[in-house]
């Protein structure tokens, strides 16, 4: 169902939407490029994406439906979930008994309407709508799921029976066991996970209060009241988690941990549960793991010049170590994984040692430590070397021990690669060296240490602005400004006479579902050890007189390659302020 170009020139040229030699001048730069003839209006400005939709439309035969303003039934609207919606770009709006009418952006989507025919075995029925009519449509998922979770969770928690806390304090095994399987205590806990899987939340917190029972989600970096439930509510929950993670029921006094995994909307899910006694009752949380990491790139997880080439790199040696540094959250693990997936290649044998295991890799041999039995990083590193990896993935150096065990692998022909909790790249290695590693050793072994935080991503909903003197004179006292000019200049981001009076920045748009943030990017810094480095290591120096070093020789620093995303329009200034100073 394409739109020929010469049907929408001549369609075009009939109406007078286009003045004449508008239209001419894009014909010409059409057959020139080979381009689309409509594409070619819209990036020169002439009409917009909308406009050339209600074109085709027309061209097709294809009723264009405006959906603002119109509340859908949530019957109707979920019968595409809305993971398939908001990849495709595609809502239902109207049921009858044989027929669905679908409003998409792209009517030559057929893998989707496919895959809905499949789904609802009704005839579709495709009309053409507008950006803002999806974008609309889209938000009343959000409000439906609020209403339907809502009722949900006021009929199940009133079906619940009120438990005292001594009740439950004072049951055996057994009847915690009943408890958490009755229907309401099940569904209030899907309804929980399920609701924080369609959000995007990273990690569920449960938290006891005097009179209820508290539910935060994390939502790229950021706490948000989810939903309060009845303080009787709290043991049950709590009890049905802990059946889910196999933890002891009758155990209320100690911390414990544990997991366990669902298929939510047919995507495998792993849980990380943490359970912590506190004075009103059982606090959990819980972390959000989406189980496949394959497909990612050190591109787009927004790593590029100097810094990817340093990775790249490093990643071509057969031995040596990479080390990723920064706070719990930072993304620390998915760097690692991209990489493991990067080096996975069916000549070479991959083992990993971990606490916990987050994402499971194909044919990467990976191991859980057991602290409880006695099995540890070290001992689970001394086993691994002896099995002749290529490639060794230990989760964390937490110890002296783990720490000379790793430099040791790496010594005797492996590529290690590790995480360290230090605040920047620099600060690794003097940390290294208070874990007892010898100087000579760490300057033969490391190659290269990543220092990462993860800032939240502007939507589309975003605004430009040129930096006021008072603004501009700001943020000189707080960052190199000149270093960052020259590395967007560099890479060809700015025009070689741009100044930092005619680059644009972004502030965010909030919207009705959001606040003009959606996801998260990493800020990087690479620390790449060069010989004058190797020498500074040598002579015990300061982890700020090796940044400085670095910076000399090229790096930017994690507030630098903040402002450099800024420029781009992935993030905002203040974003990168409150991330670095957390």
């Amino acid at each position: 169902m394409f739109v020929e170009d010469t049907q929408l020139y001549k369609f075009i040229s009939d109406s007078g939407l286009v003045a004449k030699g508008d239209l001419e001048e894009a014909k010409k730069e059409s057959d020139a490029t080979g381009k689309r003839f409509g594409d070619v209006l819209v990036s020169s400005g002439k009409i917009t994406t909308d406009n050339l939709r209600r074109m085709q439309a027309y061209v097709l035969g294809i009723p264009f439906v405006d959906l603002k303003g119109n509340k859908i039934l949530f019957e109707t609207l979920s019968l595409i979930p809305e993971p398939i919606a908001r990849g495709h770009n595609i809502v239902a709006f109207k049921k009858t008994e044989t027929t669905l009418e679908v409003a998409m952006l792209d009517v030559n989507d057929l893998s989707a309407i496919d895959f809905i025919k499949k789904k609802v075995n009704l005839k579709i029925l495709p009309r053409l709508t507008d950006t803002n009519s999806i974008r609309e449509a889209l938000v009343q998922y959000q409000k439906s799921l609020k209403a339907e979770f809502g009722d949900i969770l006021q009929k199940e928690t009133a079906a619940l029976k009120a438990i005292s806390v001594s009740g439950v304090d004072g049951a055996s095994p057994e009847d915690l066991k009943k408890i958490a399987e009755d229907l309401p205590v099940i569904r209030i806990v899907d309804t929980l996970v399920k609701h924080a899987v369609i959000q995007g939340a990273s990690d569920v917190h449960i938290e006891p209060m005097d009179n209820q029972v508290l539910v935060r989600y994390r939502i790229d970096g950021m706490l948000h009241d989810a939903m309060v439930l009845p303080k009787e509510a709290g043991p049950s929950v709590s009890a049905r988690i802990k059946v889910l993670a196999s933890l002891k029921l009758d155990e209320k006094r100690l911390p414990q941990d544990g997991r366990f995994k669902m298929d939510i909307n047919n995507e495998k899910v792993s849980f990380r549960v943490s359970i912590l006694p506190t004075y009103y009752g059982e606090k959990l949380v819980m972390r959000l793991l989406r189980e496949s990491i394959t497909g990612f790139t050190l591109e787009a997880l927004h790593f590029h010049g100097e810094a990817l080439e340093c990775i790249h790199h490093a990643l071509n040696v057969t031995t040596g170590m990479i080390l990723t540094t920064g706070p719990t959250g930072s993304g620390k693990t998915t760097s690692l994984y991209t990489m493991l997936d990067l080096l996975n290649m069916p000549d070479v044998n991959i083992s990993t040692i971990e606490d916990p295991i987050e994402y499971q890799l194909p044919r990467v041999n990976q191991t859980q430590v057991r602290p409880e039995i006695g099995f540890s990083f070290a001992q689970g590193i001394r086993t691994l070397v002896r099995q002749d990896p290529d490639i060794i993935m230990i989760g964390e150096i937490r110890d002296n021990e783990t720490a000379a065990l790793a430099v040791n692998a790496a010594l005797t022909g492996h590529l290690v690669l590790s995480t360290l909790h230090t605040n920047s790249a620099s600060g690794a290695i003097p940390r290294l060296l208070d874990m007892k590693v010898e100087p000579f050793l760490l300057v033969s072994t490391l190659d290269i240490v990543i220092g990462q935080r993860l800032v939240r991503k502007l939507t589309e909903n975003k605004e430009a602005f040129k930096l006021s003197n008072d603004q501009l004179a700001h943020l000189l006292k707080a960052v190199d400004m000149s270093r960052v000019l020259e590395a967007l200049k560099k890479e060809s981001i700015v025009k070689p006479d741009d100044t930092w009076k005619t680059i644009s920045f972004y502030r965010a748009v909030p919207a009705a579902d959001h606040d003009g943030f959606k996801g998260r990017i990493g800020i990087h810094e690479v620390l790449k050890m060069t010989s004058s480095i190797k020498d500074l290591v040598m002579r015990s120096a300061t982890s700020g007189q090796i940044e400085e070093q670095a910076k000399k020789e090229g790096m930017l620093t994690m507030i630098e390659d903040g402002i450099f995303k800024c420029v781009l329009g992935l993030t905002t200034i203040e974003e990168v302020f409150r991330v670095i100073s957390e």
